[in-house]
């Protein structure tokens, strides 16, 4: 199994507000749980999209994100 799936990867992208949109993938027993947010701090973090994916689709779910959408790898939000 990767290394990638056994544990949580946060993709970020600063927004002009302040707040973040964010990417979380989170790994299941066979698939991985990609939740997709917005947040700004004091607020709650807003959850826009939630979706799974097999593992072996979640290198390319990350690198469409880095390279088309400006998300990069960070430290998680909350």
């Amino acid at each position: 199994m990767d290394l990638f799936v056994l544990s949580h990867v946060w993709l970020l992208r600063p927004c002009p507000d302040g707040g973040t949109d964010y990417v979380c993938f989170r790994p299941g027993q066979d698939r991985v749980e990609v939740v997709e947010g917005y947040h700004l701090p004091p607020q709650m973090p807003l959850i826009k999209r939630r979706k799974w994916l097999d593992s072996a689709e979640v290198p390319h779910c990350r690198s469409q994100l880095e390279k088309v959408q400006g998300f990069k790898h960070g430290q998680p939000l909350f």
